[in-house]
């Protein structure tokens, strides 16, 4: 059965490391068996078609293939379209999408066992506020990520690993997973 993914790469071209051209990866990505491939921006996005088996077998090879190519592997998020529909409906600061660039999404490996949730809650400002929701970390941060103390914590804090994106990169994903 053949369905739609999204795929999220962490630490790719960022700040001036792990560069990839969005050619290599669609070809990498090719090479794997995915189809109607379309990236977003620079920074490890995609969407494409792929059977569930194709699908599963993908981050550890795109890991490999990154790790050649770049010299070390990114983390490799990858979400089905229905993963990411709910992301997005469940979404806990609704007002908050009137700035899409406050509210930040982290995508999860997997969901956190034990988090530190109380960690977080210390580091928070006045203003921000965060939502656990199975593998989605939702963060508010009027003031910006980069003044967020909490939003460098939280993958030590929840401990698994992830890659974070704005809700107008959330928001541009669901349209290309839906063609």
């Amino acid at each position: 059965m053949t369905g739609t993914y999204i795929l999220l790469l962490r630490s790719v071209n960022v700040g001036g490391t792990g560069s990839l051209a969005m050619k290599d990866l669609e070809r990498l990505l090719e090479k794997h068996g995915a189809s109607e491939i379309r990236t977003y921006i620079q920074s490890g996005n995609a969407a494409f078609r792929a059977s569930r088996a194709q699908a599963a077998a993908l981050p550890s090879k795109l890991r490999a293939g990154l790790s050649r190519k770049l010299g070390f592997a990114p983390e490799v998020i990858l979400l089905r379209r229905e993963d990411l529909e709910s992301a997005i409906a469940s979404n806990p600061y609704r007002e908050a999408e009137a700035e899409p660039g406050s509210l930040q999404l982290t995508f999860l490996a997997s969901a956190p066992k034990t988090p530190d949730l109380a960690s977080l809650e210390k580091l928070r400002k006045e203003n921000e506020r965060f939502t656990l929701k199975g593998r989605v970390f939702y963060l508010h941060a009027p003031d910006g990520f980069g003044k967020s103390r909490l939003a460098a914590r939280i993958e030590r804090a929840l401990g698994v690993a992830g890659t974070a994106r704005n809700w107008r990169t959330v928001c541009k994903l669901q349209e290309l997973a839906r063609g």
